[in-house]
């Protein structure tokens, strides 16, 4: 067994371990490998990529309309900048079949990453969920190839129900809680519902899912990480809140400088060129 292989394990160890904590675990979503690195200097645990972000700064919209290579060569070098667990949030899979799935998982164990975010989404229509047991094949076939490569490898399993159109809360809520059971059974370690915001229904939740129960707090209005800590959360993801803020800095710099000629919202809070290429020089 290679030491490479080993530090992998640990690391994949130590990521199952940051979701049973006493506090939820904060992700602040990366992008590409500086976002990464600022991320994890700043004192991250873990780094987790943003599906959405990782689009957007290569040049394409969310959705999996990037290349899988593209996506493989960005987490090949956010895990060689970075010393924490590394996630990937591979949307559904970058794949058609169960097959194709675990080709891109297989190629992300090789990088070094020790955990997958994949979500069930909706059909063609954009109206209904995709049917729950694609996502639990999927999961099935992911896991097997964690098995093989020797990885205790965590598998976030994402439901869009809360994005899905408006109708009985109730029935929302039970589908959830439903797919969740489905996921679970196909192997996912943790279960993500983005949407979800009502404290009274995440602490719910929380009790009747099994596995640590992700939230996504992106934007404004979500409660607050301890509140929902102490609704059973066990995972706080931003997702691609803070490339969105990133780049809404960037228009401000840009109009700045357009409109007034000066360079206030780019000079007060930049970081030097020295700090810069701190993040990259190790020891």
């Amino acid at each position: 067994m290679s030491n490479e292989l080993t530090l992998q394990q640990e690391r994949a160890i130590e990521f199952h371990r940051l979701h049973s904590g006493e506090n939820p675990l904060i992700l602040v979503n990366a992008w590409d490998a500086a976002s990464a690195r600022l991320i994890e200097q700043s004192g991250s645990p873990a780094i987790a990529t943003t599906s959405a972000g990782l689009a957007w700064s290569l040049g394409y919209p969310d959705g999996e309309q990037m290349n899988k290579h593209e996506l493989i060569q960005v987490c090949e070098r956010i895990c060689r900048v970075v010393t924490v667990p590394v996630s990937v949030d591979i949307e559904r899979g970058f794949g058609r079949t169960p097959a194709e799935v675990c080709e891109t998982v297989r190629a992300l164990i090789d990088s070094g990453v020790v955990g997958v975010n994949i979500e069930d989404g909706f059909g063609s229509g954009m109206t209904e969920l995709i049917p729950p047991d694609i996502l639990a094949e999927r999961i099935s076939a992911i896991r097997v190839v964690a098995e093989e490569a020797g990885i205790k490898f965590f598998i976030n399993a994402r439901t869009d129900t809360y994005f899905a159109p408006a109708g009985d809360p109730v029935a929302r809520y039970n589908e959830t809680v439903r797919r969740a059971g489905i996921y679970i059974e196909a192997g996912a370690d943790g279960i993500f519902v983005p949407g979800l915001e009502s404290i009274e229904e995440i602490e719910r939740m929380s009790r009747e899912v099994v596995r640590p129960l992700n939230i996504y707090a992106g934007y404004a209005g979500l409660p607050p990480v301890a509140a929902l800590g102490r609704a059973g959360v066990r995972r706080v993801s931003l997702g691609c809140g803070p490339f969105q803020a990133a780049l809404a800095l960037t228009r401000r710099i840009v109009n700045e400088v357009l409109n007034d000629g000066t360079y206030a919202a780019m000079t007060a809070e930049m970081l030097s060129a020295a700090d810069l290429n701190k993040l990259f020089r190790r020891e």
